[in-house]
């Protein structure tokens, strides 16, 4: 018996290709000219999956302004956490060699992360990755910390004007799911009534 294949994924139309690469391609040097210039660090790795989820699903819930701000704030505050718990404020960062305090750190950060985006509904992924940079002490300062927040909101506020330009319904805060009141199919169906049967 020959097993059912499975569709074939649909790859994207040339033009949304242009249109996700376009927005990468302008606002990524436009934040490093900015980061050079001030000689701050508003480039880090988990900028890269927020891009993404910015140009390639403006739409979904996770790249919305809400969720994005918000999640890389519990991210930032997670692993300023596990620093805190674990005597790593002023100990740089040292990813070749991993110690106890280290990998306790990391793990009090990523849980709190993970818990608290669920907790609050302000679900972004790419938090994840922002919550390790602290935990890790690649970027620990307090001024660090600050610039890491102010980059997520360079990219933000860049992603939403291209976003908006390009033809996009970019949320300007909270998920346009979010803002749709509740669909009146998830109430359950009232039973039909029965036909009294006539007398004999």
């Amino acid at each position: 018996m020959r097993r059912p294949v499975p569709p074939a994924v649909p790859r994207a139309v040339p033009r949304a290709v242009l249109r996700v690469a376009a927005g990468a391609a302008i606002t990524t040097p436009i934040m490093a000219a900015i980061a050079v210039l001030t000689g701050q660090p508003l480039v880090f790795p988990s900028l890269g999956p927020t891009a993404y989820l910015l140009f390639a699903t403006p739409t979904q819930p996770a790249a919305s302004p809400r969720n994005t701000l918000s999640g890389h704030l519990v991210g930032v505050l997670s692993g300023a956490a596990g620093l805190a718990a674990f005597g790593l404020w002023h100990t740089p960062a040292d990813i070749e060699h991993m110690t106890w305090a280290r990998a306790g750190a990391a793990t009090l950060a990523l849980t709190l992360t993970c818990g608290g985006m669920v907790w609050t509904g302000w679900a972004h992924p790419p938090a994840g990755a922002t919550t390790l940079i602290v935990a890790l002490g690649i970027l620990r300062t307090p001024m660090q910390l600050l610039d890491v927040l102010v980059g997520v909101f360079v990219l933000t506020a860049f992603g939403a004007m291209f976003n908006r330009l390009t033809g996009i319904a970019y949320p300007l805060w909270a998920p346009i799911q979010a803002n749709r009141p509740p669909v009146a199919a998830e109430e359950p169906p009232a039973a039909p009534a029965r036909r009294s049967e006539p007398a004999a």
